[in-house]
């Protein structure tokens, strides 16, 4: 395991629930969730400079536009908003029961459809999904899962990835470019149960957000975990990284030459104890790496 003096905090302000981190290569700046503080974040980090805006819901994940603005997953629905006003606009309605359920990870395939999962809260049926939202409507593709998560496209965009965190499993699909459909839905990789009273130490984590390199391996956060992995195409753990926190949720390459990884974490619901040991939960830590992830891409 990469020792983690690799690691280092990029953004020592601490989110309560730190996720969907993209980078913006018009703006060379960091946008990521705090979707327990219902807030948008910015880091410049030329600049150290760190914004936020503050909503009344969730705000799970986003994607940039190409008119500057950002395309929002919250809690009730899709939203585009305007960093520069602070105006939004909704532009679909969750389609979900919004007192158990959320809009998640989500990101955008390399023609611009937005691809957004959800979060069943109480976590006892597989009620979540993942969806295409594609011509001003919201469509399922993937049922059956309970917290959906980790969504990134193979350099070739032929590939599309996604786990259910719950399900300590990460799956894969072909995927068909012009029609946006799925097909050949199988397990990519799969990690072992936390078992009754097992401590946190012994336990491996299940996987959260995810981030594709230009080799097309996967790097995975592994919440409670305290590490992030990378991952072959063909799903082997290759590269195991050791973070100073619990609970990390997604990992994004940022950077002018995108070999920065950046990855959020959580502090939320977390013991006292472990919280003061761990000063940097909830905080955005970096690493460099030798290869470069895919850039963003942009939602139409």
């Amino acid at each position: 395991m990469t020792a983690g003096a690799d690691v280092r905090v990029a953004v020592a302000a601490a989110a309560v629930l730190g996720e969907s981190p993209v980078w913006h290569p018009g703006e060379q700046a960091l946008y990521y969730c705090d979707i327990a503080g219902h807030q948008l974040q910015r880091f410049e980090p030329t600049r150290g400079e760190l914004r936020h805006w503050q909503f009344d819901t969730d705000v799970a994940s986003l994607a940039p536009l190409l008119n500057g603005q950002l395309l929002l997953a919250m809690r009730d629905g899709l939203w585009h908003f305007d960093p520069v006003s602070g105006q939004r606009a909704r532009v679909a309605r969750a389609p979900y029961d919004s007192a158990v359920e959320r809009f998640n990870d989500g990101k955008c395939d390399p023609q611009g459809r937005f691809w957004v999962g959800t979060i069943y809260e109480p976590r006892d049926t597989p009620r979540a999904s993942l969806n295409c939202f594609t011509h001003g409507q919201i469509e399922p593709r993937v049922a059956g899962l309970t917290v959906c998560n980790g969504l990134a496209w193979s350099p070739n965009g032929r590939t599309i990835h996604w786990s259910d965190t719950k399900a300590h499993t990460i799956y894969a699909a072909d995927f068909d470019a012009a029609t946006g459909t799925l097909s050949r839905r199988r397990v990519f990789a799969n990690f072992p149960l936390r078992q009754p009273g097992q401590a946190l130490n012994g336990y491996g984590g299940r996987p959260d957000g995810a981030a594709m390199d230009a080799e097309g391996c996967y790097w995975a956060a592994m919440f409670e975990g305290q590490r992030l992995i990378r991952l072959s195409p063909d799903g082997e753990v290759i590269r195991e990284v050791a973070l100073p926190v619990r609970c990390p949720t997604m990992p994004c390459f940022g950077g002018p030459d995108l070999c920065t990884l950046y990855i959020t974490s959580s502090r939320e619901n977390r013991p006292a104890a472990e919280l003061i040991e761990q000063p940097c939960a909830g905080c955005v830590l970096a690493l460099d790496v030798d290869v470069p992830g895919l850039p963003v891409n942009f939602a139409l």
